[in-house]
């Protein structure tokens, strides 16, 4: 019988008091010893948009596998951040000293984290951006929309998951979008063969509201928080021209009573930066044969 113990929290939190909010994570502490048929099939018995595994490495940063229910993501955002926490709280009890600097060996390469008060971010992967290869008239029926809803050029984005960013006029427009997932496995499939897609309203200077669809098992479901879409949309505001050093708060969850509050950073060095608060929630212990 092997055990590996797990951790539970949730990222994005709006306040330390926001027990129910926030992007739920599974984080097992140490799965050395876990086949990659395990990890997956764990992502899948708990079900949650996402399961990190850490495989500590001696003399250097742990290696950090994410799963969902059905595949292996070389780059996730709200596990990277709560990860980070989960790392950062068990080095405290080890040491007595939590520290404020990580950083998490991803599929998609060495991540840096970093905590201030209290809030854990990432510096994301330099971007890359191409345009959709259909029309917005296409793309507008694919989202349950109509061009005239749309707002400046859908681009893919991508700093290590590849997502489409759409630009929408308004929150009212949020809240009219139903993807249609024929339409756009059809035509708005991302590198990797998936499709998916990043819903953005504007509502202040210094603001975003979000909604992020994806596929599953019985059909498109909404995710309360994607930290990597985030980062992708910094990818997307400094293609556009958006001013660095420049820093903006970014909503989601609202359409499904989950909010989850980002903190997305453009730097001096047109670098994305991408965090946010988390929740510890509860622990437990899984056993193996």
């Amino acid at each position: 019988m092997r055990s590996f113990r797990y951790q539970l929290v949730n990222v994005f939190v709006e306040s330390d008091t926001a027990t129910f909010g926030g992007n739920p994570l599974c984080v097992f502490e140490n799965a050395h010893g876990m086949t990659d048929a395990e990890m997956q099939a764990l992502a899948a018995q708990f079900n949650l948009s996402e399961t990190t595994f850490v495989l500590p490495r001696a003399g250097t940063h742990p290696r950090v596998r994410i799963f969902t229910p059905r595949y292996e993501l070389p780059f996730a955002g709200h596990p990277t951040v709560g990860t980070s926490h989960v790392l950062a709280s068990l080095a405290a009890t080890e040491t007595g000293t939590a520290p404020d600097r990580l950083t998490l060996g991803l599929n998609a390469g060495d991540i840096p984290v970093t905590c201030d008060v209290g809030a854990w971010t990432f510096t994301a992967n330099g971007h890359t951006s191409r345009p959709i290869n259909a029309s917005r008239e296409r793309l507008a029926e694919a989202v349950g929309l109509t061009p005239a809803d749309l707002a400046g050029e859908p681009r893919f984005v991508s700093t290590g998951a590849e997502q489409l960013i759409i630009p929408v006029q308004s929150v009212a427009v949020l809240a009219q979008a139903k993807p249609v997932a024929d339409k756009l496995q059809a035509d708005f499939a991302n590198d990797a063969g998936r499709y998916m897609a990043y819903l953005v309203a504007r509502v202040a200077p210094g603001r975003f509201q979000t909604r992020f669809f994806f596929p599953t098992a019985s059909g498109m479901t909404e995710d309360p928080g994607t930290g990597s879409a985030c980062a992708n949309l910094g990818g997307y505001l400094l293609d556009a021209g958006e001013p660095a050093p420049s820093q903006f708060t970014v909503t989601q969850g609202e359409f499904i009573n989950r909010l989850n509050v980002l903190q997305l950073s453009l730097t001096g060095e047109r670098r994305v930066r991408v965090g946010g608060r988390v929740l510890a929630l509860g622990a437990g212990q899984i056993h193996l044969r």
